[in-house]
């Protein structure tokens, strides 16, 4: 599934390309995704003028003159600049034809993303209204962390995951912050101390801020914007490495199962 990195590597790509654009049709070849596309969303917003791209959490949202369309790229989607003349495939859902002849293809091939719309503000949209603060705002710190999770039994990684505490922190970045943190996965939420929480908020900023300048983490067929692949997975330390050297005490690395995702972690390292 595309995470935070992965999902604002595609805003930055699309961004200069689509900002000032103007959209002259939006052709839904199938509806059914997670939930279905609004019949009417050609209606609303053919020929409406791109002003910006925005994300919150792993939600893209363009905004226009007529109001907001919000996307979320599911498990396998994909949002990408084609030529109008590059025909479509089986999994090309939907096309937004461009005023300079090219088209922002969304292909999903297993159909969990999502295309809507609203004419007010989206992060009052019932889907982001209940989401957490952004890791990489001031905002997200280990006082924050360590206040929510006081009296949690919730394994800490399952905490970390919950979009209602962070957004965006997925079980790839997750796992390597945890890593950096020295912190195990499944130690309870409430009985981690507010110092730890300290480390642990850096490690996520970190992480996730490393992972955007590489361009996101290339897993199956995650590409940006303009059909590059993410670079990230090269600088992963312990995610998908079970069994392999621990890179600081040199320890097989292992891998347990939390929240039904796998957890690669150090048994020495992690405490």
């Amino acid at each position: 599934m595309p995470e935070l990195p992965e999902v604002e590597t595609v805003r930055r790509g699309l961004a200069p390309h689509v900002r000032g654009r103007r959209i002259t049709r939006i052709l839904v070849r199938n509806a059914g995704l997670r939930q279905p596309v609004p019949s009417d969303l050609q209606h609303r917003f053919s020929g409406a003028l791109v002003h910006e791209i925005q994300r919150r959490g792993k939600y893209l949202l363009f905004g226009t003159d007529v109001g907001w369309m919000i996307l979320h790229l599911g498990m396998s989607g994909v949002l990408r600049l084609v030529d109008s003349s590059q025909p479509a495939h089986k999994h090309d859902h939907v096309d937004m034809d461009l005023d300079d002849g090219r088209v922002l293809r969304f292909t999903d091939p297993r159909r969990f993303g999502l295309l809507l719309w609203t004419a007010e503000n989206p992060l009052q949209h019932p889907l982001l209204a209940g989401l957490g603060p952004e890791p990489l705002d001031a905002t997200f710190d280990g006082a924050y962390l360590w206040a929510r999770a006081r009296g949690r039994s919730l394994a800490v990684k399952s905490f970390l995951m919950d979009s209602r505490i962070v957004v965006g922190v997925g079980n790839i970045y997750a796992s390597e912050a945890l890593f950096r943190a020295c912190i195990r996965p499944d130690r309870a939420a409430g009985g981690i101390g507010r110092l730890r929480y300290e480390r642990l908020a850096q490690a996520v900023k970190a992480v996730l801020a490393e992972a955007i300048e590489a361009g996101g983490t290339t897993l199956r067929d995650f590409v940006d914007g303009e059909g590059r692949p993410g670079y990230f997975r090269v600088q992963l330390q312990v995610y998908g490495r079970r069994g392999e050297p621990c890179p600081r005490c040199g320890k097989p690395l292992a891998v347990a199962t939390i929240g039904q995702r796998s957890s690669f972690f150090c048994r020495s390292c992690q405490r």
